[in-house]
């Protein structure tokens, strides 16, 4: 099991970047004109130019916090990092789901304005999927530590 985590761990170190880069939306003011594609990174340069202290948040709740908590949750696995980061990880996987929200934000106030139209693309599903596969894998290695700590408990006796 433990080998399962690490390969999905290290999956999501490479799927992150790209979901970050596949377009999300597919956005358009009217119906007659083409859509553009906006993607996590797209999303952050065009709050660059207009707010840079939001363009840092969303970077950090979107970027920063689910490659940290990934990287982290790796780093204890590979027992590079001790059990007392533990809590942590707990904090960035709440950071790390805010991103989420954000974005499911967004797609409701674009849809609800309906002054243009706006579709889901593919990378939205994998941005998703890494998220989920994230808070999946953080249960599933909490689950084993618990395990293994109890098991370890009780062989000690």
């Amino acid at each position: 099991m433990s080998r399962l985590l690490i390969a999905g761990n290290i999956a999501l170190l490479l799927l992150f970047p790209i979901s970050w880069a596949a377009p999300l939306l597919r956005a358009g003011l009217l119906p007659l004109f083409g859509l553009s594609e906006i993607s996590v990174l797209s999303g952050i340069a065009s709050l660059w130019d207009t707010d840079i202290a939001l363009a840092l948040v969303v970077a950090a709740f979107a970027l920063v916090f689910p490659m940290a908590k990934t990287l982290a949750l790796l780093a204890v696995q590979l027992g590079w990092l001790g059990g007392r980061w533990s809590g942590w990880l707990g904090t960035l996987g709440r950071l790390a789901m805010a991103d989420v929200f954000l974005v499911a934000l967004y797609v409701t106030l674009a849809k609800g304005i309906g002054v243009g139209r706006v579709e889901t693309a593919w990378g939205l599903w994998l941005f998703t999927f890494c998220v989920l596969a994230s808070l999946a894998l953080s249960q599933l290695a909490k689950r084993q530590e618990t395990a293994g700590g109890m098991a370890g408990g009780a062989s000690r006796r």
